[in-house]
């Protein structure tokens, strides 16, 4: 879903613009690299849980208008929305994601980092469940996290097989 354009651009804003997609620092200025070394460092899963949560800080704003039943995520604890932008310039999908949650906003972050900005084709080659495996994740999230982690990723890729099949 891509959303019309607005001038505004706060945490209430109504619509998101193709910048908003474009300027998400997840996956671009934060890399899956940057996560990587960052839970190398971290001692301990104290640590490794404050630094998700200060990832989901980095989430741009996600427009108010967004939070409807089509974009939002079933199967997770607590509510998550996604939105997607597909640019047919560079035929990569952008994503945005946003929930109730701080420790979801943080999954959502790591998530983003993995998938954001890839072309529909390279998104669903590409093995999260491994990256979730070398994080451990679903060793120190309870179960219900673990299946909103795999619902978000589900409905990332039913979006780029969608935009895979167009193209």
């Amino acid at each position: 879903m891509f959303l019309k354009p607005s001038a505004e651009n706060s945490s209430n804003q109504m619509t998101a613009t193709k910048e908003d997609f474009l300027n998400n620092p997840l996956g671009t200025k934060t890399t899956l690299e940057d996560v990587m070394d960052a839970f190398e460092f971290l001692d301990d899963w104290e640590e490794r849980y404050a630094y998700i949560i200060d990832l989901g800080k980095q989430l741009p704003a996600f427009p108010d208008d967004a939070r409807t039943e089509q974009n939002y995520v079933h199967g997770c604890q607590s509510q998550v929305w996604l939105i997607h932008h597909y640019d047919e310039t560079s035929g990569k999908l952008y994503l945005l994601i946003d929930s109730d949650a701080m420790i979801v906003r943080g999954l959502a972050a790591i998530i983003l980092v993995a998938l954001n900005g890839k072309s529909p084709r390279e998104l669903l080659t590409t093995d999260i469940d491994e990256l979730f495996e070398e994080l451990d994740l679903f060793r120190h999230i309870s179960p219900t996290r673990g299946n909103g982690l795999r619902a978000m990723v589900g409905k990332i890729r039913d979006l780029a097989a969608a935009e895979a099949a167009e193209s």
